[in-house]
């Protein structure tokens, strides 16, 4: 089992870099693929990026293409996701979730984190 805790969300303003935090507890934390979601008010909990176990292979979601990078240190059990230029569309709770399997779906991610509010204003 995993415990997730995320970290390093605020207050931005629009054009602004944030760097969020996921830090994990259990054993197994290496086995997993880990993700990070977010949701707005009123709105779908939406993919945003994703790693493999090994950090070898990473997914992103259109939006976030090119202004966003999710990393990971399996060795100090955490992963991150560095957002740059960031929009007032990116306003959301983000959280860590992790999986199995690599995905953009929420389905396969079997543990979640309580979330970090990300608000930029414009």
């Amino acid at each position: 089992q995993v415990q997730l805790v995320e970290s390093g969300g605020g207050l931005v303003q629009a054009g602004a870099s944030l760097r969020l935090s996921c830090a994990a507890s259990g054993r197994a934390f290496s086995r997993y693929a880990m993700g990070w979601f977010r949701q707005a008010p009123g709105k779908e909990r939406e993919f945003v990026a994703a790693i493999s176990w090994s950090g070898g292979s990473t997914l992103y979601e259109d939006s976030v293409k090119g202004r966003a990078t999710i990393s990971r240190d399996n060795g100090k059990k955490t992963v991150s996701l560095q957002m740059n230029s960031l929009k007032p569309d990116d306003t959301a709770v983000y959280y860590c979730a992790a999986a199995a399997s690599m995905g953009m779906s929420a389905n396969p991610y079997h543990y979640w984190g309580q979330g970090t509010q990300v608000t930029v204003s414009s």
